[in-house]
């Protein structure tokens, strides 16, 4: 399948789905209590970068964002392929354009959330190289947490 990857604003309708389509497959597997979703409107903050998936034909197909933080740090952030995409490398794409954006910002080190049950997120980040990680940032540890991290330093 051919698609591209653009940079765009979280608050477009599609976006907007593809957010909504996140939360739902989330909700069902975690607490409440251990999401750390970022809304659209967060997300349109000039510290933030969204990244769409898109097939040739303009459907979306996933997204993800770089976070900036201080001292160096991106995080990536609601990361999501839809489920007819998945196993397309969608995923894997974009996690390495959030790469490629945070290396060119001079981000020295990538870290992320994620779901600890969520099998197949983390064996995207595990091929493109991330690490399990103590917690990062502010969040806290639990069950329903796994942390991953990846130096860019040359």
């Amino acid at each position: 399948m051919s698609f591209t990857i653009t940079t765009e604003t979280p608050l477009s309708d599609d976006v907007r789905a593809l957010v909504k389509a996140l939360n739902e497959f989330t909700f069902e597997l975690t607490p409440a209590e251990y999401r750390h979703h970022m809304t659209v409107e967060q997300m349109a903050q000039a510290d933030t970068t969204l990244l769409v998936a898109r097939h040739v034909r303009g459907a979306t197909l996933g997204m993800g964002a770089l976070r900036r933080h201080a001292n160096g740090v991106g995080e990536v952030k609601r990361m999501f392929v839809k489920p007819e995409a998945r196993g397309l490398g969608v995923g894997g794409a974009i996690l390495a354009r959030i790469e490629d954006l945070a290396r060119q910002e001079g981000v020295t080190r990538v870290v992320l959330e994620t779901g600890s049950n969520f099998d197949a997120a983390k064996r995207v980040y595990e091929r493109g190289g991330f690490e399990p990680s103590e917690p990062v940032l502010d969040y806290p540890p639990s069950a329903w947490t796994a942390f991953y991290a990846k130096s860019l330093s040359a």
